[in-house]
C-alpha cells in the first residue's frame, strides 16, 4: 500500500464502497440516442425566483425536445447555514403552480421518484466521500489544514507581491506537499482538515468549450487546489454537482450564466474524476429597466422577481409560461401566430435560438400575452380558474362568484368564443373589477357624461328607452329599439352619416347607446350591452335607468 492509499484509508475509515459500486447503482439510463437528461437543481434558501422558474422550463424544454428525455429536480442542500425552513415545499409548490412536473426527482416532503436518489445532496454524504477517497489514493486530493487566519495570511502575502492570480495554488498551497507522516501526525492529533483537489492545471494553459447558448468560450485553465470536501466532510457546490451529474447521468447542464467562470474547474473535475463532461448551456439572466440603463431582477427589490407574485395577482400559469417562451426563443411569437390552438408543448424549442443577452422583463408585454391567452379560454376555464384563485386570495369575490354559478359563468361568457374575443382580462385580480357592476355588493354608479351630451339630453334618451325596453328582447330587436330612438331626440342611427355633417346632428346611435351603457354600467367600454342586460334582467336595469333619471333632472 503506497502513501496515498494509506492516507486514503486514514481519512475514510468507514467508506468501503468504491467508484465501481456505484457504477453499479447508477448505471447509464439506457435511453434512445440523443435523448437528453436534465435537471434543475436549486439550493432550498429562499423563495423561488423568476429566474428558477425560467431555468427549470429551458431545462425540462431541452429533454422534451428528445425522445424519452428526462428532467429531474436535484435539491442542492449541503449549505445549511442559508437553507430556510420548508425551502424545498416552496420550490416543489412554486414549480407545480406553473405547470413545471419532473419526470423523476424530488417530488415533495421526504417523497422523491426514480432511481438515481438520494436526489437531495444532503443524503448523499457517502456517495461524495467514496469518490473524494479514490480521488486521494490517486493522488489527486489531499488534506487541508491551515486554518482561517493562515488563508488570510496567504491572501496578504499574495496581495503585497502583487500576484495576478489569487488564491490556493502553487507554492502558496502550504499543504499541497505535506509527506504523509507529517499528514497522519496531523489527523492522529484531531487538527480540522478540508480536503482539496490537486489541481494539475498551468496558467499558461486554456480551455475551449462550446456552450449551446453562448457558442464557443475560451477560457484560462483552472490553477487553483479548491476545496472538495468541507471540514465536516460535507462537500462543496463544485465537487457535489459533478458527482451528481455523473451518477444521474446528466448530459445537459442547463444553469444561469454566473457559472460560467466557474466551468474550467467543473470541466477538471469531471476529467479527475474520470466522468465524461456533459454539455453546457448558460442562460442569460432576465434584466429590468432601471432608470434608463439595465440590471438583473432583483429578489430585494422587485416583487415580480419571486413568482408568488403572479400566482397572487392571479395570472395563469399558461400565461406566464407563454411569456418566458417568448422571451426563450425569438420565433415563438411567429409559431403562436401560425398556430393559435397549438398547446405550448407542441413548439419546437431550439437552445440554440436562445439569446445570449439578456431578456429584457416586461410587465406591460406579460399583460397583454396573458389577455391573450385569458381570452381564448371557455367560460366555463375562466370561471374555474377565477373562483380557485378568489378562494385563496379574495374572499368576497370567491362568495359572490359561487352563490350564482350560472350567473358568473353567463358573465364570463359574454363575447367569448367569438373570432375576436375581447381582451379585458389580463389576471384573475382585475375579475372584482370587471364583474363588479354585475353586483349591487360591487358596484359604484357614476354618471360622468361624454361632454358631447348634455345632462338634458341624457335624461330624454333614457325616458325613451325606459318605454321600449325589455330585457327579453333578442339582439337585433333590442338594437332596432334604440336606433328609433335616435331622430325624434335629434340624433342620426346612422354613424356615417353624423361623420358628413355632425352639425346637423346632437349625436349617432353610438351616443345613444353610450348613454344607455353609462346608466346600467357607469362605464363607457363594457363587454356586449345586450348580453349585460339580458343577464342583469328588467327589473335591475329599470332602476338603475331611472336613478340615473333622477341624477340628470
Amino acid at each position: 500500500m503506497n502513501d496515498n492509499e494509506k492516507l486514503a484509508e486514514l481519512l475514510f475509515p468507514n467508506i468501503t464502497k468504491t467508484p465501481e459500486d456505484y457504477e453499479n447503482i447508477y448505471p447509464e439510463r439506457g435511453l434512445s440516442e440523443g435523448a437528453r437528461v436534465s435537471r434543475f437543481a436549486p439550493s432550498p434558501t429562499g423563495f423561488l425566483h423568476l429566474g428558477g422558474l425560467f431555468a427549470s422550463m429551458i431545462s425540462q424544454l431541452t429533454t422534451k425536445a428528445t425522445d424519452d428525455g428526462v428532467f429531474f429536480l436535484r435539491i442542492e442542500d449541503t449549505d445549511k447555514k442559508r437553507e430556510i425552513d420548508d425551502g424545498v415545499s416552496a420550490i416543489i409548490k412554486g414549480l407545480d403552480e406553473f405547470g413545471i412536473v419532473p419526470d423523476e426527482g424530488v417530488m415533495g416532503f421526504e417523497k422523491e421518484s426514480g432511481a438515481y436518489g438520494p436526489y437531495q445532496q444532503s443524503k448523499r454524504k457517502d456517495v461524495y466521500q467514496a469518490i473524494a477517497k479514490n480521488l486521494v489514493k490517486q493522488g489527486m486530493a489531499y488534506p487541508c489544514f491551515c486554518s482561517e487566519e493562515e488563508l488570510n495570511e496567504i491572501r496578504a502575502e499574495q496581495e503585497k507581491a502583487g500576484t495576478d492570480i489569487q488564491g490556493y495554488f502553487g507554492e502558496w498551497a502550504r499543504c499541497r506537499n505535506l509527506t504523509f507522516d507529517e499528514q497522519k501526525a496531523k489527523i492522529e492529533a484531531g487538527c480540522p482538515y478540508t480536503l482539496r483537489l490537486r489541481s494539475m492545471g498551468s496558467a499558461d494553459n486554456r480551455i475551449k468549450f462550446e456552450d449551446m447558448i453562448k457558442g464557443k468560450i475560451e477560457m484560462p485553465e483552472n490553477i487553483q487546489d479548491v476545496v472538495l470536501l468541507k471540514t465536516d466532510g460535507i462537500p462543496t457546490y463544485h465537487f457535489a454537482h459533478a458527482v451528481d451529474d455523473h451518477f444521474m447521468r446528466t448530459t445537459h447542464v442547463v444553469r444561469g450564466d454566473e457559472w460560467i467562470s466557474s466551468v474550467p474547474l467543473h470541466i477538471q473535475l469531471f476529467k479527475a474524476c474520470g466522468y465524461r463532461v456533459p454539455k453546457y448551456a448558460h442562460i442569460s439572466p432576465i434584466m429590468k429597466e432601471d432608470n434608463g440603463g439595465k440590471r438583473k431582477l432583483s429578489k430585494r427589490k422587485d416583487p415580480e422577481a419571486s413568482v408568488s407574485f403572479y400566482t397572487e395577482s392571479g395570472y395563469p400559469k399558461e400565461s406566464v409560461i407563454e411569456y418566458l417562451l417568448t422571451i426563450a426563443n425569438s420565433n415563438f411569437e411567429d409559431w403562436r401566430k401560425a398556430n393559435k390552438d397549438a398547446p405550448q408543448s407542441a413548439f419546437p424549442f431550439n437552445l440554440k435560438k436562445m439569446s445570449s443577452s439578456g431578456a429584457l422583463f416586461d410587465l406591460n408585454k406579460l399583460n397583454d400575452v396573458s389577455k391573450n391567452v385569458i381570452s381564448v379560454m371557455t367560460a366555463e376555464q375562466v370561471y374555474d380558474k377565477a373562483v380557485k384563485w378568489a378562494q385563496a386570495f379574495d374572499e368576497e369575490l370567491y362568495k359572490l362568484l359561487t352563490a350564482d354559478e350560472a350567473k358568473a359563468k353567463g358573465i364570463f361568457a359574454i363575447d367569448r368564443g367569438t373570432a375576436k374575443p375581447r381582451k379585458d382580462i389580463a389576471k384573475w385580480d382585475e375579475i372584482k373589477d370587471y364583474v363588479s357592476f354585475f353586483y349591487n355588493e360591487l358596484y359604484t354608479p357614476c354618471y360622468e357624461l361624454p361632454e358631447n351630451i348634455a345632462k338634458e339630453d341624457a335624461k330624454e334618451i333614457l325616458e325613451a328607452y325606459l318605454n321600449v325596453f325589455d330585457a327579453n328582447d333578442d339582439k337585433d330587436t333590442w338594437f332596432e329599439k334604440i336606433k328609433a330612438l335616435c331622430e325624434p331626440l335629434g340624433f342620426t342611427p346612422n354613424v356615417k352619416e353624423y361623420k358628413k355633417n355632425p352639425e346637423a346632428f346632437k349625436g349617432h346611435v353610438g351616443d345613444v347607446s353610450t348613454i344607455i351603457r353609462l346608466a346600467i354600467t357607469s362605464r363607457k367600454n363594457t363587454p356586449d350591452l345586450h348580453s349585460i342586460i339580458a343577464l342583469l334582467g328588467n327589473e335591475e336595469v329599470k332602476s338603475r335607468i331611472e336613478k340615473a333619471i333622477n341624477e340628470y333632472k
